[in-house]
């Protein structure tokens, strides 16, 4: 009994190698089309997509928001810190801070990545998760 089980493992594990050399070899074998020209229709959708990436390099698009408990006492996460930055690193960086009796906000300027105000540690995070 196990001599036919040891022998329907070799057959199969030389079926496999067969098989990957057999498309090693086809692969080998299929010529490479590369094209002379590119259609019209495609340089004129790559020049579209070069002009909504150069109009849409300003927009704020990197957005981060992240919630935590300013005080050890308070729970559910009601304070919170978000960047709104472009691709370059400059936005701003909001932060509302969430107490029993009253609610503060502030923000923050971002040039480049960083701010010249002093960050909080969660308005830094709030940065690097917006980060690409």
């Amino acid at each position: 009994m196990w001599i036919v089980v040891v022998f329907s493992l070799l057959v199969a594990v030389a079926s496999l190698a067969v098989a990957a050399l057999a498309l090693k070899r086809a692969a080998e074998m299929t010529p490479v089309v590369i094209p002379d020209a590119v259609p019209e229709d495609v340089i004129g959708l790559r020049q579209e997509v070069a002009a909504l990436r150069a109009a849409t390099t300003g927009t704020l698009r990197n957005v981060a928001v992240v919630r935590y408990d300013a005080f050890g006492d308070m729970g559910g996460h009601l304070s919170w810190s978000v960047a709104l930055l472009d691709d370059s690193g400059s936005g701003v960086v909001m932060t509302s801070i969430h107490g029993r009796s009253d609610s503060r906000t502030y923000a923050k300027t971002v040039t480049d990545w960083t701010s010249e105000a002093q960050l909080a540690p969660e308005e830094e995070e709030a940065i690097g998760r917006a980060r690409p």
